[in-house]
């Protein structure tokens, strides 16, 4: 194993996307993760397909994107946590690791006795990191979450898609699980920071980590907007509520974004339009004013932007340092050369199913290296080696749990 995490151990009891979106990352920074599944079944995603991944030969497995996307690098075993023997598993598994994460409805797993009261008894410095909807206090604290309900009631849905009056108009959800992402990625802050904790202390915790929560969070510069305001913001569509111009521009060929984050950009572009008077007008020469008169102002510029092809403007945007680029589909974006540049795709050798594609972390070490060295796993295909290595399990012992269906 490599990584700054390499050391540290994982017990995944998730599933879906927010839990193996963070035990992922944990995964990719070099810490081991041992990936509880349910015998037969596994992961829900195992069977959110098509489309599926297809081998050498071009023929479809049995093995969809939706999981390939969440768990590399982990190691899958299969235990049945219905049963007291599983249940046993779990309890021993917890006593040899740092962090358990788990994605249970509220209090599901204190009713099998894996609850952070019983395993914290076994090993105090356990990190234990609970995702669920809405958290284990309030009054919807016993209900299913899930990511478009939460992008619904956290008002993200409300500030997303074409204003009222525009083609389209409605709340719209965002084109990826937010919630989802969004809360993986706090899991890890959150777990990191504990660890650090227990370092100095000796202590474990338990992190309650709610999909609302993360949500709500991440409205900032909006909430604000109407903290400071008293106004509601709505969906405001193409262009940005606190900037402009900020938004797409129709060109010769199609569409390119103009996103000017200050004056001297503003100064910058109607000097490379061929419309300097522009910034000298007082309704646009300052960016509360072009925010007031952006409809007048986006109608000018539209008027220069018509006249030339998008790569003009962004070959010509670029030589004065304001902001220009493509609106681009997801193949275009993995044959942009900028992202290839950052080897932002990954393929990762697996023994039965040929070479499995990715995307890489986005954090780059100077030092520390990602850990890519295991692909997704079949279902239960580390159940024997990881039992034997950690708990030291005899062949005998793992015939036994599998004649009682317990793996």
């Amino acid at each position: 194993m490599s990584g700054p995490l390499s050391g540290i151990r994982v017990l995944d009891l998730s599933r879906v996307m927010a839990g193996p979106w963070c035990t992922q990352i944990l995964a990719d920074l070099g810490a081991e993760v041992i990936k509880i599944e349910r015998p037969g079944l596994g992961d829900d995603t195992r069977h959110w397909g098509p489309p599926w991944l297809k081998d050498e030969q071009g023929n479809p497995t049995q093995q969809s994107a939706y999981y390939l996307s969440a768990n590399r690098g982990k190691h899958s075993v299969t235990v049945d946590i219905g049963k007291p023997e599983g249940q046993a598993l779990i309890k021993e598994l917890s006593a040899e690791c740092d962090v358990l994460v788990e994605n249970f409805k509220t209090g599901g797993l204190d009713k099998k006795g894996l609850g952070y009261s019983d395993l914290s008894a076994i090993n105090p410095g356990l990190v234990y990191c609970s995702v669920t909807g809405f958290g284990h206090t309030g009054p919807m604290a016993d209900y299913a979450g899930y990511d478009y309900l939460i992008q619904a009631q956290s008002g993200l849905m409300s500030i997303t898609g074409a204003a009222d009056g525009q083609p389209g108009a409605g709340p719209q959800r965002v084109g990826m699980a937010v919630a989802d992402l969004t809360t993986g990625m706090n899991a890890v802050i959150a777990i990191l920071s504990a660890i650090h904790h227990r370092s100095k202390t000796g202590e474990g915790q338990h992190i309650d980590m709610a999909l609302l929560d993360v949500q709500v969070s991440w409205l900032a510069n909006q909430a604000l907007n109407y903290f400071c305001s008293g106004d509601v913001p709505g969906r405001t569509g193409e262009y940005h509520p606190n900037l402009a111009p900020y938004q797409p521009f129709p060109t010769e060929d199609g569409q390119v974004i103009v996103a000017v984050g200050n004056d001297g950009q503003f100064q910058r572009l109607c000097k490379a339009a061929g419309c300097p008077e522009l910034a000298e007008d007082p309704r646009f020469s300052t960016n509360p004013q072009r925010v007031i008169h952006r409809q007048e102002l986006v109608g000018k510029l539209c008027e220069y932007t018509r006249t030339r092809t998008s790569l003009d403007w962004m070959n010509c945007l670029a030589k004065v340092h304001v902001p220009c680029g493509p609106i681009q589909n997801i193949a275009e974006v993995f044959e942009d050369p900028q992202v290839k540049a950052r080897n932002m795709k990954l393929e990762l050798e697996h023994p039965e199913l040929g070479k499995v594609p990715g995307i890489a972390n986005p954090i780059k070490f100077s030092k520390t290296k990602q850990n890519y060295s295991k692909a997704p796993p079949l279902l239960g295909e580390d159940t024997d080696g990881v039992l034997q290595r950690i708990l030291g399990k005899s062949a005998d012992d793992l015939q036994a749990l599998r004649a009682g269906g317990v793996l």
